[in-house]
């Protein structure tokens, strides 16, 4: 069976997006192994289905390269909404359903041809609560305190946006070992459900930043609810203030926490192509 497929990335996170409205895909674990080898595949950091809702204007479901179905992706929704915009499914305000809840969208900016640039993610309210991230750590929440790997103690602060965050501030991010620490945090066992990993370095009050070893992807471009758990663990270690520029190997997201979590930035097309399923 053929279907049509768009490669399209946020700030360099990229996956490969179906349009499931009118027909699904019964192997998607399978075939996000099979499309995202960069050598082999397509190439990206998963695949992602756009779905029909109930309760919203679209469904989301994402699978990273390993096939292991992930509960958000923050840069992957903004693509979702730029897709669903582009082809006027939905106008500027918009609402996509996830496993970690319903996400409202906003397309912020536009080009010439009246297609999306920029999209802003209300991300909802950070968890902090141990365990619902979750983490094994007693307490009310997870800031500042220490995990020894391989000798070596790690001051982390955890925060859940749908998914598992650890957040370690660094001095130096660029010259950081993150694959080989990010994997000794993926699968911890203070972690029960493996464990994203955010190595940050802070540059000043709004600007920072970050590395990031994604379970079940490795190192990626960028994460964005990623990007959301380090402005908010910045702000409870009063390392920023409350609007930051997070700025990631595949560019800089823009990042307000307030009582929720505001996230702004690209969504970019890359391709549009066939592939036999």
């Amino acid at each position: 069976m053929i279907f049509k497929f768009t490669k399209m990335h946020g700030a360099g996170n990229d996956y490969i997006y179906f349009d499931c409205f009118d027909r699904n895909i019964s192997n998607p674990s399978e075939l996000s192994i099979k499309l995202s080898d960069r050598h082999k595949g397509i190439g990206g950091d998963g695949i992602v289905l756009i779905l029909p809702s109930d309760v919203a204007d679209a469904k989301m479901r994402m699978f990273n390269a390993d096939g292991s179905e992930g509960k958000m992706c923050g840069n992957a929704i903004r693509c979702v909404a730029k897709l669903l915009f582009d082809r006027k499914r939905v106008s500027t305000h918009l609402t996509v359903e996830t496993l970690s809840g319903i996400k409202t969208l906003d397309v912020i900016k536009t080009d010439k041809d009246g297609k999306a640039l920029e999209v802003k993610v209300d991300m909802g309210a950070p968890i902090l609560k141990p365990n619902k991230i979750p983490c094994k750590f007693d307490g009310d929440s997870v800031v500042n305190k220490t995990i020894n790997i391989d000798g070596v103690d790690y001051k982390v602060t955890c925060v859940s946006m749908g998914n598992p965050h650890v957040i370690i501030f660094v001095d130096d991010v660029e010259r950081f070992d993150v694959e080989r620490i990010g994997r000794k945090f993926e699968r911890h066992t203070l972690f029960p459900e493996g464990v994203n990993t955010e190595f940050v370095q802070v540059i000043d009050k709004s600007h920072v930043k970050m590395r990031v070893w994604e379970r079940g992807s490795g190192e990626t471009m960028a994460c964005g609810t990623g990007a959301c758990a380090t402005a908010v663990a910045c702000a409870l270690n009063n390392k920023t203030g409350r609007k930051v520029e997070v700025e990631l190997l595949g560019g800089t997201l823009c990042i307000e926490y307030t009582d929720t979590v505001f996230m702004t930035g690209n969504a970019v097309e890359v391709f549009d192509g066939t592939v036999e399923i």
